[in-house]
């Protein structure tokens, strides 16, 4: 991974005036009829520095006859060419010259293919202000209050270019960092990565004797795993702070990678923790779209005012009406290093109008993979540790 010197307060404003960075500053689960008018103008703004620098972008875009003065509205949004998102893993789709670049990501996948995800300085900081602006609209961020981590995901100071490690040290951020564990260590030895359940529970007494609030981040099953264990030499729940989150993400499995029921889950984490249901929140994120899909307090992922999510029919690729499950795609615009701004998944699900918790904007609900052939994710990776 590269990364230059680039840090900046997140909860600062960016001062970005161009139509991608006025997007980042826009609350992010309002989405009035003039922050969709920002949203496509920042689309026309950088597919238009796309098409300059990526031969690629420009290629695809000359044959689908679409430009990006036809982005005239939001319903025009839906009618922008797409990538394929296995095409990131097979080609090197670039818009940053090489001296540009200060961070490159790779995503986590164990089948051979990974996408090379890079990032030039304001494409990364439109990035973390906008990563800022979902936890702090969904109240998770507390910038005064130290906070103890347990992360149940790859330690960065090793797996630093994998972006489940580099989004979940951010999220870390969230907060003043009190002690950080990671729990996916690294055996020099074996030259791979193990759980250390044994370390986990040992921080989780401790993060019970320090008084501070305390976070746990990364996959559910490793934090049940952990959580059963600390249960059975204990005979109780943890005794954690009041203000303690766990914050779960790369999918709800257990040790034989079985999918389990979300809701379920969660209240078992919660019990275990002696901590409400709503303080155990999920994430969904692609390293290659890179904008977070964060729980409300009722379970449910809201998209963001930064981004668009349509599910498409898997023939015919048309746009499926709210409710109907479909291949999704997303559509962000804060990149400019890096052509992913309409992006065709891997995954399925579907879209619902409104949550009832109150906040803006759509919800949307993953039903997993598409495809007979399983495609290995971070998630399925991590399972092996267990």
């Amino acid at each position: 991974m590269k990364l230059r010197a680039c840090s900046r307060p997140v909860a600062v404003p960016l001062g970005d005036r161009t139509a991608m960075g006025r997007l980042a500053e826009l609350p992010p689960y309002r989405h009035s009829a003039s922050d969709r008018a920002v949203f496509t103008a920042a689309l026309r703004a950088s597919s238009a520095v796309h098409l300059r620098r990526c031969p690629e972008f420009a290629g695809l875009w000359r044959a689908e006859g679409f430009r990006p003065a036809d982005l005239r509205s939001w319903r025009d949004t839906a009618r922008m060419p797409h990538i394929v998102v296995a095409a990131f893993k097979e080609r090197a789709l670039v818009s940053a010259a090489g001296k540009e670049i200060v961070l490159e990501m790779t995503s986590s996948g164990t089948s051979g293919q990974r996408s090379r995800i890079v990032f030039d300085r304001p494409s990364l900081l439109r990035l973390q202000r906008q990563a800022w602006q979902v936890f702090n609209g969904m109240g998770l961020a507390a910038g005064g209050t130290v906070t103890d981590y347990l992360c149940f995901t790859y330690d960065p100071a090793v797996a630093r270019n994998v972006g489940t490690a580099f989004s979940d040290e951010s999220i870390t951020g969230l907060t003043l960092r009190g002690e950080v564990f990671y729990a996916l260590r690294w055996d020099a030895g074996k030259k791979d990565f193990y759980f250390d359940l044994e370390g986990a529970v040992a921080a989780l007494e401790r993060f019970e004797r320090s008084g501070r609030p305390a976070r746990l981040v990364g996959f559910p099953a490793h934090a049940m795993a952990v959580c059963g264990e600390f249960s059975r030499r204990h005979g109780r729940a943890a005794r954690l702070h009041p203000d303690s989150r766990v914050i779960t993400g790369g999918g709800w499995k257990d040790k034989q990678d079985r999918a389990v029921d979300k809701g379920e889950m969660r209240a078992r984490l919660a019990r275990s923790l002696g901590l409400p249901a709503e303080h155990v929140r999920d994430l969904f994120g692609m390293v290659e779209h890179g904008v977070p899909y964060v729980d409300c307090r009722l379970g449910n992922f809201h998209i963001p005012v930064y981004s668009r999510v349509i599910a498409r029919h898997p023939a015919t690729l048309k746009a499926l009406p709210c409710g109907e499950t479909g291949l999704l795609q997303f559509i962000a615009p804060y990149l400019t290093s890096y052509p992913s701004i309409s992006l065709l998944s891997s995954d399925r699900g579907w879209i619902e109008k409104k949550c009832p918790c109150g906040l803006g904007g759509e919800v949307l609900h993953i039903a997993g993979r598409a495809g007979i052939t399983k495609m290995k994710g971070c998630a399925v990776s991590a399972a092996s540790t267990l």
